[in-house]
């Protein structure tokens, strides 16, 4: 006879193991710990052998019942049900390892020590944000081109263009990731090529008219914050390094006494190939910078960064503090930020003092290939970078004294 719901919920754990009958040759299996399995009896090859259903009451009578007739209809079809949820769990399994989360994990673990600290948590947390949710227990030999395009829009729909571009290309670095570890037999965001509109170029709000920088100096002396920001201030006109670059500086990548700082090709923007070629970049201090750092040294100088967080040593400030003090002082985002630095130094350094240009694109460690195809050499132009970047804190001097002022090129 055929259990009921009743009896089902009623039986209760004995000394010893027993089993209570269905129908079909299904049975519920009643442990002496109190666990309680569906069971299926069958015979398959000239064996008998038993396929374990589920647990109750995760597994219902009802849904034991289904599973059942689902074993039996395997069974009519020369298809054994044990063998076939063994493979169905494997396959699971390595759907699991496979899944484009799991390669995208491994290979951000894998390549993570060749970037920088902050890129590799940037990376990582745009897949998983915008990737993840939506395709990242997709095995990733079967994801489709037109699955990656819903996770991109969803981004592009957001407002977030150039994110959504920068998404398909890391989701493109896994995939080819997986190609060359067998997991995958092609990258699929080839196909999506086309498929974004096109990022407007952007570039950092700078001035880079002298007589608007003189005023921009005055107003930095005047900051009224904290000593470790006024000094980054104070050092981003003068030595016009990446923000990252400045706000990441230690204590050890600096010879005061030898006026240089060294910083870390791990922490330059540039290739992994650029990385692994060059050296640390040399930024030769003017005596207006060292004695901005001497300033500074009593209050930083005994832990590692020369501008810690506000909350802790242990880190550097947040990457929005400088364009936050520039606010601060009345310049938003439209009239200048920490990168605008750089544009400043290289258009007044070439249109008013007359540098020549590959002594410029040297200071600021842009890959400018040499006659013999060498892209970054670190002591190129070495002795005129540090004539022209004393010249440089000189001149801004100059400015902030209200000195004569030479108009930029017309034209050039």
């Amino acid at each position: 006879m055929a259990l009921t719901d009743v009896q089902v919920r009623a039986a209760a754990p004995r000394e010893k193991q027993y089993r209570l009958a269905d129908s079909g040759g299904m049975y519920l299996e009643v442990r002496p710990n109190g666990g309680r399995y569906w069971r299926l009896k069958y015979r398959f090859g000239g064996k008998e052998k038993a396929l374990t259903i589920g647990a109750y009451p995760g597994v219902s009578l009802k849904d034991a019942r289904a599973k059942r007739d689902a074993a039996k209809k395997q069974l009519a079809d020369g298809i054994d049900p044990s063998m076939m949820k063994q493979a169905t769990k494997r396959t699971a399994r390595q759907n699991a390892e496979h899944s484009f989360e799991a390669v995208a994990r491994e290979w951000h673990a894998k390549f993570a020590p060749t970037w920088s600290e902050g890129h590799g948590a940037r990376l990582l947390r745009r897949l998983e944000v915008d990737a993840f949710p939506w395709i990242g227990g997709r095995p990733i030999a079967g994801l489709a081109p037109p699955e990656v395009l819903d996770v991109l829009r969803r981004v592009e729909k957001r407002g977030a263009l150039e994110t959504a571009h920068r998404l398909r290309d890391n989701i493109g670095q896994v995939m080819r990731y997986a190609v060359a570890t067998g997991r995958a037999s092609r990258d699929t965001t080839a196909d999506l090529r086309g498929a974004l509109p096109p990022v407007q170029k952007r570039h950092f709000a700078a001035l880079i008219d002298p007589a608007m920088v003189a005023e921009l100096l005055r107003a930095i002396d005047g900051y009224a914050g904290t000593l470790p920001v006024s000094c980054a201030l104070r050092l981003s006109p003068l030595l016009f390094q990446r923000p990252g670059e400045l706000r990441n500086a230690e204590w050890s990548e600096f010879d005061l006494d030898g006026a240089t700082w060294e910083i870390p090709t791990i922490r330059m923007k540039r290739t992994k190939q650029g990385k692994a070629d060059g050296g640390a970049h040399i930024v030769p201090l003017p005596t207006q910078a060292i004695t901005i750092l001497r300033e500074l040294e009593p209050l930083t100088g005994g832990g590692r960064f020369v501008f810690p967080s506000v909350r802790t040593s242990d880190r550097p400030m947040s990457d929005n503090t400088i364009n936050a003090a520039l606010r601060r002082l009345g310049y938003d985002n439209d009239m200048m930020t920490g990168h605008g630095f750089r544009a400043m130094a290289r258009t007044i350094l070439d249109e008013v003092l007359d540098v020549p240009v590959a002594v410029i694109e040297a200071q600021l460690a842009h890959a400018v290939k040499d006659p013999l195809g060498r892209a970054y050499n670190r002591t190129a132009h070495l002795p005129q970078r540090r004539e022209m970047m004393q010249r440089w804190a000189d001149y801004l001097d100059e400015l902030k004294r209200g000195a004569t002022v030479v108009p930029i090129r017309q034209g050039a």
